[in-house]
Protein backbone atom coordinates (compact mmCIF):
# COMPACT_ATOMS: atom_id res chain seq x y z
CA UNK A 1 0.00 0.00 0.00
CA UNK A 2 1.25 3.79 -0.84
CA UNK A 3 1.23 6.35 1.18
CA UNK A 4 -1.90 8.17 2.57
CA UNK A 5 -2.98 11.91 1.49
CA UNK A 6 -5.35 13.77 4.43
CA UNK A 7 -7.93 16.06 2.65
CA UNK A 8 -10.58 17.84 3.74
CA UNK A 9 -14.11 17.70 2.28
CA UNK A 10 -17.12 19.75 2.89
CA UNK A 11 -20.64 17.79 3.24
CA UNK A 12 -23.17 19.37 4.07
CA UNK A 13 -21.30 22.17 6.19
CA UNK A 14 -19.36 19.69 8.10
CA UNK A 15 -15.42 19.55 7.46
CA UNK A 16 -14.39 15.98 6.97
CA UNK A 17 -10.85 14.23 6.63
CA UNK A 18 -10.57 12.09 3.33
CA UNK A 19 -7.74 9.91 3.51
CA UNK A 20 -6.75 8.59 -0.01
CA UNK A 21 -5.13 5.29 -0.14
CA UNK A 22 -2.98 3.97 -3.63
CA UNK A 23 -3.60 0.53 -3.78
CA UNK A 24 -0.57 -0.89 -5.79
CA UNK A 25 -2.81 -3.63 -7.39
CA UNK A 26 -6.36 -2.40 -7.46
CA UNK A 27 -8.20 -3.75 -10.09
CA UNK A 28 -10.32 -0.48 -10.84
CA UNK A 29 -9.76 2.80 -9.29
CA UNK A 30 -8.02 4.52 -6.43
CA UNK A 31 -9.40 3.48 -3.02
CA UNK A 32 -10.34 5.73 -0.27
CA UNK A 33 -10.69 5.75 2.90
CA UNK A 34 -13.26 8.45 4.37
CA UNK A 35 -12.71 9.24 8.52
CA UNK A 36 -14.65 11.71 10.11
CA UNK A 37 -12.18 13.91 12.20
CA UNK A 38 -12.46 12.96 15.55
CA UNK A 39 -14.25 10.10 14.64
CA UNK A 40 -16.50 7.80 17.35
CA UNK A 41 -15.19 4.39 17.73
CA UNK A 42 -17.99 3.45 20.63
CA UNK A 43 -22.55 4.26 21.51
CA UNK A 44 -21.00 8.11 22.78
CA UNK A 45 -21.66 9.70 19.46
CA UNK A 46 -21.61 12.99 19.06
CA UNK A 47 -25.18 13.97 19.85
CA UNK A 48 -25.04 16.75 17.27
CA UNK A 49 -24.51 14.44 14.60
CA UNK A 50 -27.21 14.06 12.48
CA UNK A 51 -28.24 12.84 9.03
CA UNK A 52 -29.84 16.36 7.56
CA UNK A 53 -30.84 15.16 3.83
CA UNK A 54 -31.06 11.28 4.22
CA UNK A 55 -34.13 10.82 6.86
CA UNK A 56 -33.37 7.90 9.30
CA UNK A 57 -35.94 5.95 10.62
CA UNK A 58 -36.35 3.87 13.45
CA UNK A 59 -36.85 -0.18 13.56
CA UNK A 60 -37.56 -2.82 15.61
CA UNK A 61 -33.79 -3.21 15.70
CA UNK A 62 -32.45 0.17 15.55
CA UNK A 63 -32.12 2.50 12.99
CA UNK A 64 -31.96 2.68 9.27
CA UNK A 65 -31.24 4.64 6.59
CA UNK A 66 -31.28 4.05 3.02
CA UNK A 67 -29.37 6.47 0.22
CA UNK A 68 -29.73 6.74 -3.40
CA UNK A 69 -26.15 6.12 -5.33
CA UNK A 70 -26.09 5.62 -8.91
CA UNK A 71 -24.48 1.26 -9.52
CA UNK A 72 -21.46 2.76 -11.32
CA UNK A 73 -20.99 4.08 -7.94
CA UNK A 74 -20.63 0.97 -5.73
CA UNK A 75 -17.56 -0.44 -6.61
CA UNK A 76 -15.81 2.72 -4.58
CA UNK A 77 -18.08 1.79 -1.39
CA UNK A 78 -17.25 -1.62 -1.55
CA UNK A 79 -13.41 -1.38 -2.53
CA UNK A 80 -10.88 -4.01 -3.05
CA UNK A 81 -11.96 -7.31 -2.04
CA UNK A 82 -14.82 -5.44 -0.21
CA UNK A 83 -12.35 -3.41 2.48
CA UNK A 84 -13.40 -0.51 2.40
CA UNK A 85 -16.94 -1.63 2.74
CA UNK A 86 -15.52 -3.73 5.34
CA UNK A 87 -13.66 -0.87 7.49
CA UNK A 88 -16.53 1.68 7.11
CA UNK A 89 -18.55 -1.41 9.03
CA UNK A 90 -15.90 -1.53 11.60
CA UNK A 91 -15.48 2.12 12.23
CA UNK A 92 -19.07 2.99 12.31
CA UNK A 93 -20.43 -0.17 14.01
CA UNK A 94 -23.07 -0.39 11.84
CA UNK A 95 -24.50 -2.48 8.34
CA UNK A 96 -23.85 -1.19 4.80
CA UNK A 97 -26.23 -3.94 2.11
CA UNK A 98 -25.49 -2.66 -1.39
CA UNK A 99 -27.38 -4.10 -4.25
CA UNK A 100 -25.41 -5.86 -7.06
CA UNK A 101 -23.57 -4.08 -9.27
CA UNK A 102 -25.49 -3.03 -12.31
CA UNK A 103 -28.67 -3.08 -10.37
CA UNK A 104 -29.94 0.50 -9.56
CA UNK A 105 -31.07 0.80 -6.23
CA UNK A 106 -30.52 2.33 -2.61
CA UNK A 107 -27.50 1.71 -0.28
CA UNK A 108 -29.39 0.80 3.13
CA UNK A 109 -27.34 1.31 6.44
CA UNK A 110 -28.62 -0.22 9.46
CA UNK A 111 -27.14 0.45 12.92
CA UNK A 112 -28.26 0.13 16.62
CA UNK A 113 -27.74 3.99 17.30
CA UNK A 114 -28.86 6.82 15.14
CA UNK A 115 -25.44 8.77 15.27
CA UNK A 116 -23.65 5.39 14.52
CA UNK A 117 -25.78 5.32 10.94
CA UNK A 118 -25.41 8.96 10.49
CA UNK A 119 -22.05 8.96 10.75
CA UNK A 120 -21.44 5.91 8.09
CA UNK A 121 -24.22 7.69 5.89
CA UNK A 122 -22.38 10.87 6.01
CA UNK A 123 -18.59 8.85 5.05
CA UNK A 124 -20.40 7.27 1.87
CA UNK A 125 -21.68 10.68 1.13
CA UNK A 126 -18.18 11.68 1.02
CA UNK A 127 -17.46 8.44 -0.94
CA UNK A 128 -19.79 9.35 -3.82
CA UNK A 129 -19.16 12.58 -4.20
CA UNK A 130 -15.29 12.07 -4.55
CA UNK A 131 -15.84 9.39 -6.91
CA UNK A 132 -18.83 11.24 -8.37
CA UNK A 133 -16.35 14.37 -9.76
CA UNK A 134 -14.06 11.61 -11.53
CA UNK A 135 -16.62 10.41 -13.99
CA UNK A 136 -16.65 10.95 -17.38
CA UNK A 137 -19.79 13.34 -18.47
CA UNK A 138 -22.57 11.56 -20.29
CA UNK A 139 -24.84 14.30 -21.53
CA UNK A 140 -23.98 17.82 -22.71
CA UNK A 141 -26.70 21.23 -22.78
CA UNK A 142 -26.09 22.05 -26.63
CA UNK A 143 -27.13 24.71 -28.98
CA UNK A 144 -27.54 22.34 -32.34
CA UNK A 145 -25.98 24.23 -35.24
CA UNK A 146 -26.91 21.49 -37.73
CA UNK A 147 -29.15 23.58 -39.88
CA UNK A 148 -29.10 22.22 -43.52
CA UNK A 149 -28.18 26.01 -44.15
CA UNK A 150 -25.33 25.81 -42.25
CA UNK A 151 -24.45 22.49 -42.63
CA UNK A 152 -23.75 23.24 -46.89
CA UNK A 153 -21.67 26.60 -45.91
CA UNK A 154 -19.47 23.99 -43.30
CA UNK A 155 -18.93 21.30 -46.26
CA UNK A 156 -18.07 24.36 -48.55
CA UNK A 157 -15.70 25.95 -46.39
CA UNK A 158 -14.02 22.10 -46.23
CA UNK A 159 -13.39 21.41 -49.81
CA UNK A 160 -11.91 25.03 -49.94
CA UNK A 161 -9.77 24.41 -47.14
CA UNK A 162 -8.44 21.18 -48.44
CA UNK A 163 -7.87 22.28 -51.77
CA UNK A 164 -5.74 25.75 -50.52
CA UNK A 165 -4.41 24.84 -47.25
CA UNK A 166 -3.87 20.84 -47.61
CA UNK A 167 -0.18 21.57 -48.08
CA UNK A 168 0.16 23.21 -44.44
CA UNK A 169 1.21 21.02 -41.42
CA UNK A 170 -1.36 18.31 -40.11
CA UNK A 171 -4.44 20.09 -42.23
CA UNK A 172 -6.44 16.88 -43.77
CA UNK A 173 -9.64 15.54 -43.57
CA UNK A 174 -10.34 13.44 -40.79
CA UNK A 175 -10.11 16.80 -38.41
CA UNK A 176 -13.10 18.20 -39.57
CA UNK A 177 -16.15 17.91 -37.68
CA UNK A 178 -18.76 16.12 -38.97
CA UNK A 179 -21.49 18.68 -40.27
CA UNK A 180 -24.42 16.56 -38.73
CA UNK A 181 -23.07 17.04 -35.43
CA UNK A 182 -22.01 20.84 -35.52
CA UNK A 183 -23.33 22.38 -31.96
CA UNK A 184 -22.53 24.77 -29.60
CA UNK A 185 -21.82 23.17 -26.35
CA UNK A 186 -23.31 25.11 -23.06
CA UNK A 187 -21.95 22.80 -20.18
CA UNK A 188 -21.26 19.09 -19.39
CA UNK A 189 -23.07 16.43 -16.94
CA UNK A 190 -22.52 13.29 -15.95
CA UNK A 191 -25.70 11.65 -15.11
CA UNK A 192 -25.06 8.14 -13.66
CA UNK A 193 -28.38 6.40 -13.98
CA UNK A 194 -32.15 7.12 -15.50
CA UNK A 195 -32.69 8.67 -12.53
CA UNK A 196 -30.56 11.61 -12.65
CA UNK A 197 -31.35 11.81 -16.49
CA UNK A 198 -35.08 12.46 -15.68
CA UNK A 199 -33.63 15.07 -13.02
CA UNK A 200 -31.89 16.94 -15.96
CA UNK A 201 -34.97 17.04 -17.74
CA UNK A 202 -37.09 18.54 -15.10
CA UNK A 203 -34.62 21.22 -14.45
CA UNK A 204 -34.08 21.74 -18.05
CA UNK A 205 -38.03 22.33 -18.41
CA UNK A 206 -38.10 25.01 -15.78
CA UNK A 207 -35.45 27.12 -17.64
CA UNK A 208 -38.32 27.63 -20.34
CA UNK A 209 -40.50 30.68 -18.94
CA UNK A 210 -37.12 32.66 -18.29
CA UNK A 211 -35.34 31.34 -22.20
CA UNK A 212 -38.76 32.83 -23.50
CA UNK A 213 -38.84 36.29 -21.59
CA UNK A 214 -35.31 36.42 -23.00
CA UNK A 215 -36.66 35.57 -26.70
CA UNK A 216 -39.62 37.05 -26.43
CA UNK A 217 -41.14 34.05 -27.47
CA UNK A 218 -39.19 34.02 -30.54
CA UNK A 219 -36.64 31.68 -32.54
CA UNK A 220 -33.46 33.57 -32.11
CA UNK A 221 -31.87 34.19 -35.62
CA UNK A 222 -28.49 33.93 -35.68
CA UNK A 223 -25.30 34.28 -38.40
CA UNK A 224 -22.37 32.08 -38.42
CA UNK A 225 -19.63 34.34 -39.30
CA UNK A 226 -15.57 34.30 -38.92
CA UNK A 227 -13.38 31.32 -37.22
CA UNK A 228 -11.51 31.89 -34.28
CA UNK A 229 -8.38 29.72 -33.00
CA UNK A 230 -8.27 28.21 -29.28
CA UNK A 231 -4.66 28.57 -28.08
CA UNK A 232 -2.29 31.49 -28.57
CA UNK A 233 -0.32 29.92 -31.39
CA UNK A 234 -1.73 30.00 -34.68
CA UNK A 235 0.72 27.77 -36.43
CA UNK A 236 -0.04 24.95 -33.70
CA UNK A 237 -3.48 25.01 -33.34
CA UNK A 238 -5.64 22.19 -32.17
CA UNK A 239 -9.11 24.01 -32.34
CA UNK A 240 -10.57 26.11 -34.74
CA UNK A 241 -13.92 26.97 -34.80
CA UNK A 242 -16.70 29.55 -35.85
CA UNK A 243 -18.05 32.64 -34.31
CA UNK A 244 -22.06 32.57 -34.04
CA UNK A 245 -23.68 35.52 -33.30
CA UNK A 246 -27.22 37.26 -32.59
CA UNK A 247 -28.35 39.03 -36.50
CA UNK A 248 -29.39 41.97 -34.12
CA UNK A 249 -26.19 42.19 -32.05
CA UNK A 250 -27.66 41.73 -28.68
CA UNK A 251 -26.08 39.28 -26.14
CA UNK A 252 -29.42 36.89 -25.81
CA UNK A 253 -27.84 33.47 -26.64
CA UNK A 254 -25.19 34.68 -24.41
CA UNK A 255 -27.25 35.20 -21.72
CA UNK A 256 -29.32 31.99 -22.28
CA UNK A 257 -26.36 30.14 -22.05
CA UNK A 258 -24.62 31.48 -18.83
CA UNK A 259 -28.34 31.44 -17.04
CA UNK A 260 -28.27 27.44 -18.24
CA UNK A 261 -25.20 27.00 -16.56
CA UNK A 262 -26.42 28.97 -13.21
CA UNK A 263 -29.55 27.21 -12.84
CA UNK A 264 -27.57 23.74 -13.16
CA UNK A 265 -24.39 24.30 -11.15
CA UNK A 266 -27.56 25.53 -8.69
CA UNK A 267 -28.92 21.97 -8.67
CA UNK A 268 -25.50 20.28 -8.66
CA UNK A 269 -25.87 18.45 -11.60
CA UNK A 270 -23.00 20.65 -13.45
CA UNK A 271 -19.35 21.84 -12.23
CA UNK A 272 -18.87 25.46 -13.59
CA UNK A 273 -15.31 25.71 -15.40
CA UNK A 274 -15.74 29.41 -16.47
CA UNK A 275 -17.53 32.76 -15.33
CA UNK A 276 -19.05 32.62 -18.46
CA UNK A 277 -20.12 30.03 -21.35
CA UNK A 278 -17.39 30.33 -24.44
CA UNK A 279 -20.02 29.94 -27.31
CA UNK A 280 -17.95 28.20 -29.84
CA UNK A 281 -19.12 25.93 -32.79
CA UNK A 282 -16.03 23.76 -33.37
CA UNK A 283 -14.97 22.70 -37.11
CA UNK A 284 -11.74 21.32 -37.03
CA UNK A 285 -10.03 19.61 -33.95
CA UNK A 286 -7.39 17.37 -34.34
CA UNK A 287 -8.83 14.95 -31.52
CA UNK A 288 -10.55 13.92 -34.73
CA UNK A 289 -7.62 13.09 -36.70
CA UNK A 290 -7.29 9.89 -38.16
CA UNK A 291 -10.66 8.62 -36.91
CA UNK A 292 -13.86 9.09 -38.46
CA UNK A 293 -15.96 7.64 -35.35
CA UNK A 294 -14.70 10.35 -33.14
CA UNK A 295 -16.44 13.36 -32.72
CA UNK A 296 -16.34 16.94 -30.49
CA UNK A 297 -16.99 15.37 -27.33
CA UNK A 298 -14.46 13.04 -27.74
CA UNK A 299 -15.01 8.79 -27.81
CA UNK A 300 -13.16 5.97 -26.72
CA UNK A 301 -10.59 5.95 -29.93
CA UNK A 302 -9.51 9.19 -29.76
CA UNK A 303 -5.92 11.22 -28.96
CA UNK A 304 -4.91 11.87 -25.72
CA UNK A 305 -3.64 15.51 -25.02
CA UNK A 306 -0.27 14.36 -25.42
CA UNK A 307 -0.55 12.36 -28.77
CA UNK A 308 -2.66 15.09 -30.82
CA UNK A 309 -0.99 16.68 -33.60
CA UNK A 310 -1.32 20.61 -34.12
CA UNK A 311 -1.86 21.69 -37.54
CA UNK A 312 -0.96 25.19 -38.85
CA UNK A 313 -3.95 27.24 -39.23
CA UNK A 314 -2.44 30.37 -40.21
CA UNK A 315 -3.13 30.20 -44.11
CA UNK A 316 -6.62 29.30 -43.42
CA UNK A 317 -6.94 32.25 -41.08
CA UNK A 318 -5.53 34.91 -43.37
CA UNK A 319 -8.09 33.03 -46.63
CA UNK A 320 -11.33 32.21 -44.45
CA UNK A 321 -10.92 34.40 -41.16
CA UNK A 322 -14.45 36.27 -42.22
CA UNK A 323 -15.84 32.88 -43.92
CA UNK A 324 -19.52 33.09 -43.52
CA UNK A 325 -21.32 29.66 -43.15
CA UNK A 326 -24.41 31.15 -42.93
CA UNK A 327 -27.58 32.48 -41.15
CA UNK A 328 -30.28 30.59 -39.52
CA UNK A 329 -33.18 30.53 -36.43
CA UNK A 330 -32.07 28.86 -33.41
CA UNK A 331 -35.04 27.85 -31.70
CA UNK A 332 -33.93 25.09 -28.79
CA UNK A 333 -31.62 23.97 -26.24
CA UNK A 334 -30.93 20.16 -26.29
CA UNK A 335 -29.80 17.82 -23.42
CA UNK A 336 -27.92 15.72 -25.86
CA UNK A 337 -26.11 12.49 -24.88
CA UNK A 338 -22.40 11.60 -25.67
CA UNK A 339 -21.49 8.97 -28.10
CA UNK A 340 -24.99 8.83 -29.80
CA UNK A 341 -26.74 9.67 -32.97
CA UNK A 342 -30.21 10.17 -33.76
CA UNK A 343 -32.11 9.57 -36.90
CA UNK A 344 -31.22 13.22 -38.27
CA UNK A 345 -27.22 12.37 -37.50
CA UNK A 346 -27.32 14.87 -34.60
CA UNK A 347 -26.70 13.42 -31.26
CA UNK A 348 -29.61 12.02 -29.67
CA UNK A 349 -31.65 14.07 -27.14
CA UNK A 350 -32.45 13.14 -23.61
CA UNK A 351 -34.78 16.37 -23.71
CA UNK A 352 -35.52 20.21 -24.51
CA UNK A 353 -37.22 23.10 -24.82
CA UNK A 354 -37.64 25.77 -27.85
CA UNK A 355 -37.44 29.18 -27.67
CA UNK A 356 -40.88 29.73 -29.10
Amino acid sequence: MDVLRPALININGRIYRRNIIKEEHYEEEEEEDVSYIGPPESEDFADDETCDINYIEQTDKGYRCAIDVPSVLYKYIIGKKGETRRRLEFDTKTSINIPKQGVEGQIVITGSHKAAVSSAVTRVEVLVESFRKKQPFTHFLSFPLNDPKIQEGFLSFKDKVLQQCSQDHGVEGSIFQNPAKLHLTIGTLALLNDTEVRKACEHLQECQNFIRDITEGNPLSLEVTGIEYMNDDPAMVDVLYAKVNVKDRSDKLQIIADRLVEHFVSAGLMVREWDRVKLHGTVMNTVFRKNSTVEDMGGPGRQTMNEREAFDARNILKKFGAYCFGEFELNAVLLSQRYSTDCTGYYTSAGSINFS
